[in-house]
């Protein structure tokens, strides 16, 4: 668990920062506002809540780093919009101010600890803890820590609503700009309200149709969950980050990008695809990919909560490596298009898909490179490190603090040179901390390899050291999914209140996989019909990625004596059914 910034020798005063000139506006939300705020009424606010750490030059005097945020205000319409709304319905508006005020917390040291980035880091999460008010709070809660009245660093958490880890690097680059005396151009990108304007025009609505056209696809279709396997439950998982600094790797990836021609961060996500998808025992990687959605150079430097998922689905079953970079790159453009969506309507249609599939969409796998960012914090760490003459450590490890996610795999690209630099967060449950380590240097290997040569994929274990998931041979694919048809049958018999279940997986096809699974319930005078069990089963789903729910449910009369298939078989049926029809009981 991350431990709570220590307690050191010192005083703390609060600044109000007026601030005019802006222009006042108002409209509708954007898409990527709606989709965070809808995160940020559900989820735990520290969860949402975004946050960075900006060290101070030195020699900048406390009023200078204010009014250099002050500046930042006035320019950028996000920091001085609220969504005024009703206690119980979500904002569909924002409003812009045109002046007001915020307030900086200066907590000012006698001495700092050893690390006092990390302390800076500490103070900033703390601050991500407290919700955000949609209403009234500004964008930014900021602590300036200073050191004898010197500013060192600003610890800040930020509204994900307003701000994303993309507009945060906008504003530490400006803020560093005019900290050193730069005249800042014109923003370049599009302020949160013209942005509303152009989703809502017929061209913007028509691109978010699309993006659900293509998220419905690979929901019906892909893998219901990466890491459907033993040991994989719950939705909120505790994990601790591994931080990878790796200089063998960068000269590995610039060969890679040199010997194919690829773009070393469709490289890097190849790779890293790969290889999760082979610990996972997939075919297929299916992995949410944000910060995908500024590649237009309209919303590049936008200061703004744009980042919306992009759904990569990459198919593995292909030969070697060369050849799935090839179709990485028209898989990740294909994604990136399509991550521009009304997010009610994609959880509408999300609902709709994994209730007819029988499954549940699981984003247990998250790739996010921000290496092409502005700036980032990993970025003023290598940078620190270039200033003391430091060179990047071949292969480097560490491990740092734990959060709750709600995923099983979720990795930052920080830097591609003059090191790796990436840290991953990987569900306990299912990695040792051992296993963890062994994934990063498999990638490092596999990057290697890849830098000399084609890598057949069917090679993977033994050039990364990586192996499969183990499953029991109680485990079946069916639908593209692991499943695993006891742990159907524990779930539907849980969810129907201990009826006794059976589940039986129909004859598997020439490819191993089978077709679809069978649920016998045994009802007795109780009156239940396949739609209602199908329902009972699906409100259990969420963190159970080894269920998939049967195609045909057959309720019976009586349990048999034995647990044999044929004994089932021979029961009254009292009525059989798919269950998909939601208007049947």
């Amino acid at each position: 668990m991350s431990e709570r910034a220590p307690s050191l020798p010192r005083t703390s005063h609060t600044l109000t920062v007026p601030y005019t000139g802006g222009e006042e506006r108002r409209g509708p939300v954007t898409m990527g506002q709606a989709n965070m705020i809808r995160c940020m009424v559900r989820d735990e606010p520290a969860h949402i809540n975004i946050h960075d750490v900006w060290p101070v030059p030195t020699g900048t005097r406390t009023e200078e780093a204010v009014d250099a945020l002050r500046a930042l205000v006035v320019r950028h319409e996000a920091l001085r919009t609220t969504f005024p709304h009703r206690a119980e319905g979500a904002p569909t508006e924002q409003v812009v101010a045109a002046g007001g005020e915020f307030t900086v917390t200066v907590l000012d040291h006698t001495e700092l600890p050893d690390e006092p980035a990390a302390y800076a880091e500490e103070l900033a999460r703390e601050a991500r803890a407290d919700r955000f008010r949609l209403d009234r709070d500004p964008a930014l809660r900021v602590t300036l820590v200073a050191l004898d009245g010197a500013p060192v660093f600003v610890s800040l958490a930020a509204s994900h609503a307003l701000t994303d880890v993309s507009a945060l690097a906008v504003l530490k680059e400006e803020w560093l700009a005019l900290l050193s005396g730069e005249e800042l151009p014109p923003p370049s990108s599009l302020a949160p309200l013209d942005l509303a304007a152009e989703e809502s025009a017929p061209a913007g609505l028509r691109k978010s149709q699309a993006s659900l056209r293509h998220w419905e696809r690979i929901i019906r279709t892909g893998p219901q969950a990466m890491f459907a396997e033993p040991g994989a439950e719950g939705t909120e998982i505790r994990t601790p980050r591994l931080v990878l600094r790796s200089a063998r790797a960068a000269r590995a990836l610039a060969g890679v990008a040199e010997r194919t021609g690829g773009l070393p961060a469709t490289v890097l996500l190849t790779a890293w695809c790969a290889l999760v998808a082979h610990r996972a025992g997939q075919s297929e990687c299916v992995a949410a990919v944000p910060t995908s959605n500024r590649y237009h150079p309209r919303l590049a430097r936008a200061v703004n909560t744009v980042s919306q998922d992009a759904l990569l689905s990459l198919d593995l079953r292909v030969d070697g490596f060369d050849t799935l970079l090839r179709k990485a790159w028209g898989a990740a453009l294909g994604a990136y298009r399509h991550s521009q969506f009304d997010a009610l309507a994609l959880w509408d249609m999300i609902g709709r898909t994994t209730f007819e599939r029988g499954g549940q969409f699981a984003r247990d796998v998250v790739f996010n490179d921000v290496s092409t960012l502005p700036a980032t914090v990993a970025e003023t760490t290598e940078d620190a490190a270039a200033e003391q003459g430091a060179e990047p450590p071949e292969l480097e490890l560490s491990w740092g603090p734990d959060q709750v996610l709600p995923t099983r795999v979720l990795t930052f690209v920080y830097a591609t040179a003059p090191a790796v630099h990436l840290a991953t967060w990987a569900d306990p449950a299912l990695f040792s901390r051992e296993e963890a380590e062994a994934l990063l240097t498999g990638l490092v290997r596999l990057l290697e390899a890849a830098a000399d040569a084609d890598v057949p994929l069917t090679s993977l274990t033994e050039v990364t050291g990586v192996r499969p998931a183990a499953r029991g041979p109680e485990w079946v694919r069916t639908d593209g999914s692991w499943v695993s048809p006891p742990l159907v049958a524990e779930a539907l018999g849980k969810a129907l209140g201990g009826l006794p279940v059976h589940v039986v997986a129909d004859a598997p096809g020439d490819d191993g996989s089978v077709p679809g699974l069978t649920a016998f319930v045994a009802a007795g005078v109780s009156p239940l019909t396949p739609a209602e069990a199908h329902t009972a089963l699906m409100d259990v789903l969420p963190g159970r990625p080894g269920v998939l729910a049967p195609r045909r449910y057959v309720i019976v009369r009586d349990a048999p004596a034995g647990t044999a298939d044929d004994a089932w078989l021979r029961q009254q049926i009292l009525v059989e059914g798919t269950g998909r029809d939601r208007d049947v009981t």
